[in-house]
């Protein structure tokens, strides 16, 4: 595998090697986040996943009380329980489904607006909002059309705030939203707009794709779906080993602020370098046989959720939505799980990746 990898389509060099990856995240000196030219300050206004250091590190603090373990568990479980029982009514009595728009869309477009603290949004206007931002932040061609959609979903999330906003204010809650009002170092309403668009961008997409992606690695191996239904200790892993197999997150920017020489390659100040963690996880290296799903491969470390200072904030919301209730209870909901027509199965993307339709039948 090589080091860096230069795709000329995206005009962009990528990181491919997990140590490489790695050492770059950890590195944010000379592998920055922030980037002026970023086109997701532009669709989203000045992000923390566009600033290092200090900075970054206040706006994440001012999140991290609505996400932590003990959070998810005393506050977000029982909920997101209600919300994946109500969804599953809607569809379990059927005998078939493409679970990307019965179950892991609702679900997870449902699971994020509670989370932030959005009063009344639904799962469709979730979906919208995140996959027009996204596209917006990738509008390299400058589409008209693109921009649009981005500037009409970047508007509906900061009205959408504003309605959230008094309750929040009067009522402190578990929420995001609330988080951010009455942390230490509350965000400015600026800060409050871009960093829950950000959210609204990305944290649709990795509980949506991941609730999938596990879903398709266990139908397509019985075995190992039977040895954990066995033992349902092995949920969690089997969580982890799908967002190692095929990663939510596939890649994201960094901006090189100096000339070096990394891994072998020159590179140069203002260079665009894409982490690749889609790669990384499966770098032949550092995990055996790396494109098989197996939940029972040695234990390592995978860079799904990022490494360093920029670690996903919502990776223990995920690990529980989705490794502990959703798909777990799903084959304890729907009797002879199983996927339909494998042909139809697509996998897509690349810096958000997953199961594009996964349509299954089962016994009722």
């Amino acid at each position: 595998m090589a080091a860096i990898v230069k795709i000329e389509a995206a005009n962009i060099m990528v990181a491919t090697r997990y140590d490489d990856v790695v050492a770059m995240e950890r590195d944010s000196e000379t592998f920055s986040s922030v980037n002026p030219q970023s086109l997701v300050n532009k669709v989203m206004g000045h992000t923390m996943m566009r600033k290092d250091g200090e900075l970054h590190a206040r706006e994440r603090k001012a999140i991290e009380p609505a996400l932590r373990p003990g959070a998810v568990k005393s506050c977000w479980a029982p909920r997101l329980e209600i919300i994946f029982d109500e969804v599953v009514a809607t569809f379990e009595k059927d005998g078939e489904a493409d679970l990307l728009n019965a179950l892991a869309a609702p679900m997870a477009g449902r699971a994020l607006a509670e989370v932030l603290g959005f009063i009344d949004i639904d799962w469709q206007t979730m979906a919208l909002w995140s996959q027009s931002l996204i596209d917006g932040a990738g509008n390299y061609s400058a589409d008209p059309e693109i921009s649009q959609k981005a500037e009409d979903a970047a508007r509906g999330v900061e009205d959408a705030i504003q309605r959230a906003l008094p309750y929040h204010r009067d009522q402190p809650n578990g929420s995001v939203l609330s988080s951010m009002l009455h942390a230490e170092d509350p965000h400015s309403l600026e800060q409050i707009y871009a960093n829950i668009k950000v959210a609204v961008g990305g944290g649709l997409n990795e509980p949506r794709d991941s609730i999938l992606t596990l879903l398709l690695g266990l139908l397509e191996n019985p075995d190992q779906l039977e040895r954990v239904k066995a033992d349902p200790n092995l949920w969690p892993t089997a969580f982890e080993e799908s967002v190692r197999w095929i990663s939510p997150i596939g890649m994201y920017p960094r901006r090189v602020t100096r000339d070096v020489v990394f891994s072998g390659i020159q590179l140069h100040e203002g260079d665009q370098i894409g982490l690749c963690v889609g790669a990384a996880n499966r770098d032949g290296s550092r995990f055996e046989a790396p494109d098989h799903f197996d939940v029972f491969r040695e234990k390592k470390s995978h860079l799904a959720f990022g490494a360093g200072p920029h670690f996903c904030a919502g990776a223990w919301l995920a690990r529980h939505m989705v490794g502990r209730l959703v798909v777990p209870g799903l084959f304890e909901r729907l009797r002879n799980l199983r996927l339909a027509r494998h042909d139809e199965v697509r996998v897509h993307g690349w810096v958000f990746r997953g199961p594009t339709t996964l349509p299954v039948t089962w016994e009722v």
